[in-house]
């Protein structure tokens, strides 16, 4: 098969343009290979709604080749089923996303997944928690999930900092997360705050918010408000103020003294 490289127990399907793992890797290699490459391809997960829709199908009693076609296999990473003895996974530069979806594979111990499109960490590290109780080491360098500058400028050393110690609060047993060994301060302070350290994202409201209009304050009745309608008061004043003394001892009288 053009593309396939098998060296004892490492199969490398790299830079094929793939967007399924085909079918006949699975048969050919799935049950002797430890390791397996796929980077550089077109790789996408299944939708939610397909996984649903695959596992449902799998209840009916229906023969495989009915399965097949109702299901359209090869639109998820489900064909890595067929390699139950894997230990490491290279998914790097395809285009998997938070949709993401593996099979149980017990036996993993070591998963890149750098330059995807993986933006939930808490969604990707929930999942990897049920299906790769064996992980041990865990790159997601240059996806959005991942703060540090390769893919934002506005993220800095404490960005990268908090997210060690949230993924680490998540998966306790690794060792290894993306380029740097997992140190014992690191993993205490993972113990006691690593719940604190999620980042949550405000939620943006579907609904228009329709801005009134400014409403600006004016003490005089709205029959005087309009500047071509002035209104006057005439009248006599029985006093008058000279500035001698205080304007409030007028209303004192000389018995009050």
């Amino acid at each position: 098969m053009a593309g396939l490289v098998v060296s004892g127990t490492q199969v490398s399907y790299i830079g094929q343009d793939c967007r399924e793992i085909p079918e006949h890797l699975g048969r050919d290699c799935g049950h002797f290979a430890k390791r397996l490459d796929l980077s550089f391809n077109l790789l996408r997960s299944c939708h939610l709604q397909e996984y649903f829709r695959v596992s449902l199908i799998s209840w009916l009693p229906l023969g495989f080749d009915q399965r097949k076609m109702l299901a359209g296999t090869g639109r998820s990473l489900e064909g890595l089923s067929a390699f139950g003895s894997l230990e490491e996974l290279i998914l790097d530069n395809n285009l998997l996303g938070n949709d993401l979806v593996l099979p149980g594979l017990p036996r993993l111990h070591t998963l890149t997944l750098n330059k995807n499109q993986i933006t939930d960490l808490e969604c990707l590290l929930d999942h990897l928690a049920e299906v790769t109780p064996a992980l041990e080491y865990l790159s997601l360098l240059g996806n959005v999930a991942c703060p540090n500058e390769l893919v934002s400028l506005e993220k800095d050393e404490e960005d990268y900092k908090r997210y060690r110690c949230f993924v680490l609060h998540k998966l306790p047993n690794l060792k290894f997360l993306d380029a740097r060994k997992v140190t014992r301060q690191e993993r205490e302070e993972a113990l006691l705050r690593g719940s604190f350290m999620k980042v949550v994202k405000p939620k943006a409201s579907s609904d228009r918010v329709t801005a009134s209009p400014e409403n600006h304050y004016t003490p005089l009745p709205a029959a005087s408000r309009d500047l071509t309608n002035h209104r006057g008061v005439l009248g006599k004043c029985r006093y008058v103020y000279y500035g001698k003394n205080s304007e409030g001892n007028r209303f004192i009288r000389d018995d009050q003294l």
